[in-house]
This record gives structure tokens, sequence and C-alpha cells, in this order.
């Protein structure tokens, strides 16, 4: 082969690579979105600690409050402490929305942490979650912990 007709097919070689396609970056697959989990203040009654949280996934939300001890036993408290049947009540909306839904219901607290799951919605980007979370028993009522969360998805 000659140097011209070297020339010649490397030229056609490099056309026709620079003529193929290459997928956009928009083409690939997006990653799934992170979840954040978001707890409000703790509100403590009667040696019980208690809060709402909120996983959010996206425009996807789930709403769960938590049952715990406030801290250590106090000296002379008899161990592990009696069993508490609890009444707990959860509840969210979006500020100048609408609710995403109430549950309420009853619990038996020993020792162990508690989750009490509920609410899974989906909600506008930009919007402003407001959830609450309320335990009371037969001897005390209820005394409500909160949470305001921005959805920014």
């Amino acid at each position: 082969m000659n140097p011209v007709s070297r020339i010649a097919a490397a030229a056609t070689g490099a056309a026709a690579l620079l003529a193929t396609p290459v997928p956009a970056l928009a083409d690939a697959p997006q990653p799934p979105a992170a979840t954040t989990t978001t707890c409000g203040w703790s509100g403590q009654q009667a040696g019980l600690s208690t809060k709402v949280c909120a996983e959010v996934t996206g425009d996807r939300v789930v709403v769960y409050g938590q049952i715990g001890l406030a801290g250590p036993p106090s000296p002379g408290t008899p161990w592990p402490p009696a069993p508490q049947e609890l009444i707990t009540g959860l509840s969210a909306e979006t500020v100048g929305g609408g609710s995403l839904g109430a549950v309420s219901g009853r619990t038996v607290f020993t020792v162990s942490t508690v989750r009490v799951d509920g609410i899974v919605a989906t909600v506008p980007c930009g919007s402003v979650l407001h959830a609450s979370f309320a335990v009371s028993s037969a001897y005390r009522g209820p005394v409500p912990v909160t949470l305001e969360l921005p959805v920014n998805c």
C-alpha cells in the first residue's frame, strides 16, 4: 500500500469513528435517590422518651414514632420495668396542604425501643411535612412531639 492510500484509509477510519453516535449522559440510568432520616426533638414523660421521625426518599415519605427509655433507671427501681400498655397516635400533613393520614393504636413497651409505623405517602417536592406523635396511658395524658421538615427532592 502506497503512502497516499494509507493516508486515505486512515482518514476514512477516523471519519467513521467520529460519525459513530455516542450515548448522551442523560441517557444513563439515574442512581436511586438517597434516603434521609430526620427526627424531631424528644419528649419525655414518666421515664419514656418519645420522638417522631420521617424517612424521605425523593418525594416518598415514611413517618413513624419511637418510644424508648428516657435514661437509666433510678436506684432501687425494679429491673426489668413492668410492661406498660400505651395508646399511640401518629399523624402527618403537608403545611398548607392536606392530611397524609392518621393512625392510632396500642402497643406494649417493656425495655427495647418500639417503632410505631403507619404513614407512607408521596408529597409534592418543596412542600413542608408536619408530623405529630403522641403516647398516653390510663395514668397519663398525651404529650405530643412534632416534626417540621421541608421535602427537597
